[in-house]
């Protein structure tokens, strides 16, 4: 969509919106629509091909408005995350399709999900251990849990520093023997698992308990949407569940529906959903998968600027689309050479330390980036490179 049709589109919805609040009397304030009338309207998978803007926001009429207050919102969270699961090739567990066990919610943050499936892991551990000791107190628990972490948090597929990934292989089995909750973190690597190349890293989150990643990082949806699957709902509802009187309703033990409020720390939540459906609907999958490749390739594009230069050095494996490099040399003079390229405001880095290394981090994250940004990136470093080497041979 360039800028000329943004405009239309957006002006359209001004309109959309505007028409709906004239309208809004002559709307149900409760609909008629029953739970679980939404998956049936639904593809069960996201479309390799694009859709067009109108079949969506016809769509968006004729699926979503019907049940716009209760239960679309919810709804169609549960089919985008299954959809999502699919294009990631999710083992089934996952998924919340065909009455299974797994499912998936939308969190704000993978941090956010970090901390909710510690503390589901918490809750799921004490009962264990209640059910086992009736005489131990949950306090006399409580001070005897251990959670493992390395450096980078938790068992993580792509680390915010280098883009690193654990092995799942080896640490899953490990924690299945050993009854301890896996938790993995893939916040922004695991968008590219949606291509067949890069589906390997991911190989062993069979053996996790849960596995997030941000679709607002690589897969050109906004912020906030963090994608987090569970094998296991109860363990969440286990340990979020809250039923006051005024959140009860008719359905709520009908199996039939999905209480998000049971799966997050806060009660109320946003209609996130919506911005993944019309993002996979008009990219189609092998959109996504093009746009990720792209920054790949132009990732390794910079990569094979930065080792034709002598005087720079790749600091470790180019695997998506970040690039970790330095200036041979001490760390006062790449600290110098950072400084030197924010200051300009033409490009901005962000450093990290990688063995007591202080490195440059070059990532290619703009959904409108080409080649020439990346060839002139370069020379823009090369040039600021040289000021540096030159002061401090005087």
């Amino acid at each position: 969509m360039n800028a000329s049709e943004f405009r239309r589109r957006g002006k359209e919805m001004v309109d959309y919106m505007a028409n709906y609040m004239e309208g809004i009397e002559g709307r149900q304030v409760y609909p008629d629509v029953e739970p679980g009338y939404l998956r049936p309207l639904i593809p069960a998978a996201a479309p390799q091909e694009p859709d067009t803007f109108e079949d969506i926001i016809n769509d968006v009429e004729k699926i979503i408005m019907p049940g716009a207050a209760s239960p679309a919102c919810t709804e169609l969270e549960t089919v985008m995350m299954d959809w999502l699961g699919k294009m990631l090739e999710l083992p089934k567990a996952f998924l919340n399709e065909k009455a299974g066990e797994g499912g998936g919610v939308i969190q704000g943050s993978a941090s956010e999900a970090t901390l909710v499936a510690l503390l589901a892991a918490r809750t799921k551990v004490i009962h264990r251990l209640q059910a086992a000791s009736p005489e131990l107190t949950q306090a006399a628990i409580m001070e005897k849990l251990v959670a493992y972490s390395s450096d980078q948090m938790v068992a993580t597929l792509g680390t915010t520093t280098c883009c690193s990934f654990d092995n799942l292989l080896e640490v899953g089995p490990i924690c299945n023997k050993e009854d301890i909750w896996l938790h993995v973190d893939a916040a922004y690597a695991g968008s590219a698992f949606i291509c067949p190349e890069f589906r390997h890293l991911l190989n062993g989150v069979e053996f996790a308990d849960s596995f997030n990643f941000n679709p607002h990082k690589w897969l050109l949806v906004n912020f906030d949407c963090s994608a987090m699957w569970v094998k296991k709902r109860t363990d969440l509802t286990g340990a979020f569940r809250l039923d006051p009187t005024y959140l009860k309703h008719s359905h709520q033990d009908s199996g039939l529906i999905t209480d998000y409020r049971h799966w997050q720390i806060p009660l109320g939540r946003r209609f996130r959903s919506l911005k993944m459906w019309f993002v996979f609907r008009m990219y189609g999958v092998k959109g996504l998968q093009a746009y990720i490749r792209k920054h790949v390739q132009l990732s390794h594009e910079f990569e094979s600027l930065v080792r034709q230069d002598p005087r720079f050095e790749i600091c470790v494996e180019v695997i998506l689309g970040l690039v970790c490099f330095r200036l041979k040399g001490s760390n006062k003079v790449n600290e110098a050479l950072l400084q030197r390229i924010n200051s300009a405001k033409k490009i901005h880095l962000v450093p990290c330390h990688l063995r007591d290394k202080f490195v440059l981090r070059f990532a290619i994250c703009s959904r409108t980036v080409e080649s020439a940004h990346v060839q002139r990136a370069w020379e823009h470093i090369k040039e600021l490179a040289a000021d540096v080497l030159r002061a401090e041979r005087e």
